[in-house]
């Protein structure tokens, strides 16, 4: 009973921190959406670098504070915070690094072969639509990376030492600043801790930012593929196969294939025997 009240004031004390959190992770998570492709950027300053790597934390902490399963290392934040430290004392190189593999483009070419075999070969121009879709996103975020990195190499470092933590400054990360978030991430607060109104939250959240960044017009019903088109009501049985020529032979007819002559005997009651 005990560990079971510790643990209820645990997850009210995440939800009340998220609560602070929120509107700060809905900006983030929004942004980072729009770097990795929803959005082609015309610049892309050292500044807006710092403000990627802080929106990485701040969704890592949302999946800390709500304890989502297994996926504390998908936007890498304690190494974000890390980035952010050697940074502001001249380490530029592994920033860099760490913004080539975030947002290096993938093989663009094997999207370009299924687009021209849906095109001249399967007729699908649905799906022909949302490959180009796709390819776009791409090429933006290997935009947006390329921009970045033009905004970087183009100062000396000094110069983007110093912006860099100017801009660290803006989004409250100043040495003295990370030291304390990375102990943070360390806390129970931080914690994988399941419950049913943490998933609860984090369901509906998403489905919210889910909904905002599917909202695009080549996102909506009628412009997808086949594979997300409306299902046919009733649904059929998942597990259901229909073999061909398959008869149901329930009755005594269809199930005496060889004609034999038989009748229903009654079954002999034990009291009448007796």
């Amino acid at each position: 009973m005990e560990e079971t009240a510790t643990t209820e004031r645990l997850v009210k004390q995440k939800l009340a921190v998220f609560d602070r959190l929120q509107t700060e992770f809905e900006e983030c998570f929004r942004y980072i959406q729009d770097v990795h492709g929803q959005q082609r950027f015309s610049t892309f300053s050292v500044s807006d670098a710092v403000h990627y790597l802080h929106a990485l934390w701040i969704c890592e902490c949302k999946d800390r504070l709500l304890s989502i399963y297994k996926n504390f290392r998908r936007y890498e934040g304690r190494h974000c915070l890390e980035l952010l430290q050697g940074w502001q004392e001249g380490e530029i190189a592994n920033v860099v690094d760490f913004l080539y593999r975030k947002l290096d483009m993938l093989p663009v070419a094997d999207i370009t072969r299924q687009l021209h075999q849906a095109l001249y070969h399967d007729n699908d121009k649905d799906l022909a639509r949302r490959l180009e879709h796709g390819r776009l996103i791409l090429l933006n975020r290997g935009m947006n990376l390329m921009h970045v990195l033009d905004a970087i190499f183009a100062l000396k470092e000094d110069q983007i030492v110093k912006e860099a933590q100017f801009a660290c400054m803006q989004y409250g990360h100043h040495p003295s600043q990370i030291a304390e978030q990375i102990a943070m991430m360390d806390t129970p607060l931080y914690s994988f801790i399941p419950h049913r109104v943490l998933a609860q939250r984090n369901m509906m959240l998403m489905n919210k930012m889910g909904a905002n960044v599917m909202s695009k017009p080549a996102d909506q019903p009628g412009q997808r593929s086949w594979r997300v088109l409306e299902p046919t009501e009733p649904l059929s049985p998942f597990a259901e196969h229909v073999i061909e020529g398959y008869l149901e032979l329930t009755s005594p007819l269809s199930n005496n294939i060889k004609g034999h002559r038989f009748i229903d005997r009654p079954e002999h009651s034990e009291t009448l025997d007796m």
